[in-house]
């Protein structure tokens, strides 16, 4: 009997120690599991976080680099607009060279320094023929006042180079009638007095032509005058 209720306590003893063992492991199971899904939720926790604040960044390197591209649109606008600036600036400096270059040539005409060959008009001034009902004698003939007329039309109508009697004018010439002949510069000349100029005929010939201009005019005063365009003229320098 006693031997029965020992191997009795013996067996409850062994249950008790089982279930003890059973018991811890079960809690090392159940606290193992609840370390790792902590462990799982604070990584995923942190991962999430990573990701927000890297998405953050990149939408910060975005706008960044949206007002550096807008930054660099504005600067190219202002530099194609000093490019425009500079290139209008060499094209009028271009135009005022050629205009300088130009307004030198013409100065050079003017005084006759260089020769001028090109398109021109010549005309004749002659003496009217003797009248013996006349009592003035100044009444049919050439004076210095009808060559100043044509010669002043003739420069306003663009003559570029006009001479006369062959003896090229400049700007200062002196020009002087004493009675039938002309002085030009200290040189006398006889009449018929020819006034070549060289210029545009289609402009000189209509110029001089006009109703009550310097050919009706000299008409009027029982000049003599014939006009004839000539497709080469050729006036050397003085």
């Amino acid at each position: 009997m006693k031997k029965q209720q020992k191997n009795n306590n013996r067996s409850i003893i062994n249950k008790r120690i089982i279930f003890s063992i059973v018991c811890l492991v079960l809690g090392f199971i159940l606290s193992y599991s609840y370390s790792l899904s902590s462990a799982k939720k604070s990584t995923g926790m942190t991962s999430g976080t990573g990701y927000f604040e890297q998405e953050e960044r990149y939408r910060e390197d975005l706008i960044q680099q949206k007002e550096r591209n807008k930054e660099l649109a504005n600067e190219l606008v202002a530099r194609q607009k000093e490019v425009r600036k500079i290139e209008q600036s060499l094209v009028g400096s271009e135009e005022r060279y050629d205009s300088l270059i130009q307004e030198a040539e013409d100065l050079r005409l003017l005084l006759g320094v260089i020769p001028s060959t090109g398109e021109g008009v010549k005309v004749q001034l002659q003496d009217a023929e003797y009248d013996p009902v006349s009592e003035n004698p100044n009444d049919y003939i050439v004076h210095e006042s009808h060559v100043f007329k044509v010669l002043n039309e003739l420069k306003i109508s663009g003559a570029e180079a006009i001479s006369i009697n062959g003896q090229r004018l400049h700007a200062n010439s002196y020009i002087r009638c004493n009675g039938p002949v002309i002085t030009i510069d200290g040189k006398q000349f006889p009449a018929p007095f020819v006034i070549e100029a060289i210029g545009d005929t289609e402009v000189l010939i209509p110029s001089l032509e006009l109703s009550g201009g310097v050919l009706d005019q000299l008409l009027n005063d029982n000049i003599i005058v014939t006009i004839e365009a000539n497709k080469k003229m050729t006036m050397p320098a003085l």
